[in-house]
């Protein structure tokens, strides 16, 4: 297997970026490969600096780099020959069977669409993460920043594929699936989620719990959490600065320590045909040797 990884994504790259490559490549079985994209003679200088062995990767080069500010389609139409845009050429020859990133998230959702393309019927692909509970177990919520505004049938689909994550992954049965609102009553939120919860209550695909508020996000109450990216990515930054600030206070507490995005690495993508990984960008070399 060959695991491709964008070395010019990300608010620290390519210094951390490699770093999480030499830490990951050392807990790696023989068989599998790590693939560095972006500029070869940097990394190569680089990896030889820390001591490291630069013939354990394989590299493609470019110079190439989709900012982070970039749209996302123009870049990649643009800069072919970027590291996300190389990254997805490879993937799509199955050169590389997995790709991860820190870069332009924007780019990764369009450079998987046209590359490996949707499942499909799914109309719009989705990222989620972890979300820990207070019993020591996880629940998942989707989508946390790809898709900031969705049309009910979306929410309706994102149940489907959280559903599907959970179960397969975090091996829950008949995972329970709910929709973050205002409110618990099926009336309450905004039209689109009133909309989706009609929607969502007769569903066959997967068990529907029902509404949820944001004070029930860490219960038992749901395994799988459904919201549009704009209030997923809120979610989720909120999350993080849990562990941040608890960090600055120099404490310690065992469950907010399960907020730090380092120990999860990356979030794949759900809903395209390939392993597509999406990295935090400002991911530490840690986080880049658990996306790996």
């Amino acid at each position: 297997m060959k695991i491709g990884l964008d070395i010019m994504g990300g608010d620290f790259a390519p210094k951390n970026e490699l770093d999480g490559a030499i830490l990951a490549a050392k807990e790696l079985p023989s068989h599998i490969k790590i693939v560095l994209i972006g500029d070869s003679t940097i990394a190569k200088k680089y990896i030889i600096q820390q001591k490291g062995d630069p013939s354990v990767f394989e590299f493609v080069h470019t110079t190439e780099v989709i900012q982070m500010g970039e749209h996302p389609t123009k870049a990649l139409a643009q800069k072919p020959n970027s590291s996300i845009g190389l990254g997805f050429k490879l993937l799509k020859e199955n050169k590389i069977q997995s790709l991860t990133s820190a870069g332009n998230t924007g780019a990764m959702l369009v450079g998987a669409m046209f590359s490996v393309k949707s499942v499909p019927g799914v109309i719009r692909p989705s990222i989620g993460t972890v979300l820990p509970k207070e019993n020591g177990s996880v629940g998942y919520i989707l989508d946390v920043g790809t898709n900031a505004d969705c049309k009910p049938d979306v929410l309706y689909q994102f149940g489907i594929l959280g559903s599907l994550f959970v179960k397969h992954v975090y091996k829950i049965e008949n995972p329970k699936v709910a929709l973050l609102n205002l409110g618990e009553e099926a009336e309450k939120g905004n039209l689109v989620t009133q909309a989706a919860h009609t929607l969502m209550k007769d569903s066959k695909d997967f068990n529907f719990v029902g509404n949820i508020e944001g004070s029930d996000l860490f219960t038992d109450k749901a395994d799988v959490v459904v919201c549009e990216g704009f209030i997923g990515n809120v979610v989720l930054k909120l999350c993080e600065s849990y562990c941040a600030t608890i960090k600055k206070r120099n404490r310690s507490d065992e469950f907010f320590d399960r907020f730090n995005y380092e120990i999860y690495g990356a979030t794949p993508m759900l809903g395209i045909n390939s392993n597509v990984l999406i990295a935090h960008g400002k991911s530490s070399a840690l986080a880049i040797k658990n996306s790996v």
